[in-house]
């Protein structure tokens, strides 16, 4: 199929003469039906133009007046400019129009719609909204910077499984389902998997791939399936090694973002996309909670909290993004490594970005006499998670690693109010469709 995208009308069109025979696909985004014209802006992917038509009491003038918003059409013309036309200069005087698909009238969903019906029709709310579409092209650019990222500091990608015999981590907010007469459980991260592929001599793991958590929350920034970036690091000296990799490989992502889709972004969602300086702030839990105020005995931080860390530290250093480290083990999984002579910390941090948590990461523990000791003291039983815990008996090394939500990471990048608007299909405690 010979196919001129709208964006290309321009070369198309050459030196400015007229250039006959072109096709372009599309959508109508809007008609203007009048007594002597027909205006009809056709919308692709790529941008919109204007297809301009002299009524003559032919078929073509016909077929121009039976159309809807949001027809599929197939238009072929004759491209010329025009100082007039506000859309770029360009119009396209039809020769034939082919209506594909006639859109029913009238729409379900217009530009007053709220975020939960817009959602009922997502394809039609990504087709209408530029921003929308955005979102995915930057979720494109920085996925692909950072497996650019990972593989040049020697990681290899891997994919684990999402059903697994045992509840992961603590076991808490997991989805079972049958499994051919018995149990099987949705991954709630690739932990244990991560962990085995370093057992496995695998010096570096890296993975894109959802997660699911059986959690009830209503929350802006939750979701029961969300895409993960997972990391995982051997022969590390310490939780630094991990936070140093995370924080380069965030410049690294923001400056491909700023190259390929700053202006845009800016133009649509009035935010400027700066890159970080590294290393980032660091500040403890304890540090964390005097800033936050938080009340005698609380062991994390709650969204208030998180904001107020991020505004002190903003006014304090200019940066944006901070790592809180040295969580307490009662707020953390039991395989996060104790610094020696802090039995009742862990090597282990999240990092906040303009007051929002979007990576947990930890050193793990290696030691298996140590690790099934900790598993024992919160309670689990090991029997369950033999395999996994049979992976620190024969000489697993150092190691360390964080889970990055990439909705989150959007979301904040963005601007966005919500996790639906940064994610392509929403799944929630009340959302399973489309």
């Amino acid at each position: 199929m010979i196919r001129t995208t709208i964006a290309g009308l321009r070369a198309a069109a050459g030196s400015g003469s007229p250039t006959t025979g072109v096709t372009i696909a599309g959508w109508v985004q809007a008609l203007r039906l009048q007594r002597a014209m027909q205006f009809v802006i056709v919308r692709d992917h790529t941008g919109t133009v204007q297809v301009t038509h002299r009524r003559d009491g032919g078929p073509l003038e016909a077929v121009l007046d039976s159309l809807t918003a949001e027809s599929a059409v197939r238009v072929t013309g004759v491209v010329r400019a025009n100082p007039v036309v506000s859309l770029g200069g360009l119009e396209l005087v039809p020769e034939t129009v082919t209506v594909e698909n006639l859109a029913r009238s009238p729409l379900p969903i217009d530009d007053r719609t709220g975020p939960e019906g817009r959602l009922d029709w997502r394809f039609l709310d990504l087709r209408r909204r530029p921003a929308a579409r955005l979102v995915f092209e930057v979720q494109t650019t920085a996925e692909r910077a950072m497996r650019e990222f990972a593989y040049a500091a020697g990681c290899t990608e891997l994919h684990t499984p999402k059903l697994m015999g045992t509840a992961s981590e603590s076991g808490a907010e997991v989805f079972s389902l049958g499994y051919f007469g018995g149990q099987a459980y949705l991954a709630q991260s690739p932990q244990f998997y991560k962990q085995l592929a370093i057992a496995g001599g695998v010096d570096r793991v890296f993975e894109v791939g959802p997660v699911f958590r059986a959690e009830p929350s209503f929350t802006a920034r939750h979701a029961t399936e969300f895409t993960g970036v997972d990391v995982e690091l051997a022969w590390i000296s310490s939780v630094e090694d991990v936070m140093a990799f995370e924080e380069r490989m965030l410049a690294h992502v923001l400056a491909a973002v700023a190259a390929s889709h700053g202006p845009e972004i800016e133009e649509r969602f009035g935010v400027p996309v700066t890159v970080p300086a590294v290393p980032f702030p660091r500040l403890t839990m304890a540090e964390a909670l005097s800033v936050a105020g938080a009340a005698p005995g609380r062991d994390d931080l709650d969204p208030a909290g998180e904001r107020a860390v991020c505004a002190r530290v903003r006014a304090e250093t200019g940066h944006e993004f901070a790592f809180v480290t040295e969580y307490p083990v009662s707020a953390r999984p039991f395989y996060h490594l104790r610094p020696e002579g802090k039995p009742q910390l862990t090597a282990s941090f999240d990092l906040l970005w303009k007051g929002l948590e979007i990576t947990t990461g930890a050193q793990r523990e290696h030691r298996y006499g140590v690790l099934l000791a900790q598993a024992t003291q919160a309670g689990l039983d090991p029997e369950p998670m033999r395999w996994y815990l049979d992976c620190f008996r024969y000489g697993c090394p150092p190691h360390g690693g964080f889970g990055l939500g990439l909705g989150r990471l959007l979301m904040v990048l963005l601007g966005l109010d919500s996790l639906r608007d940064a994610t392509f299909l929403f799944r929630g405690p009340n959302r399973l469709v489309p």
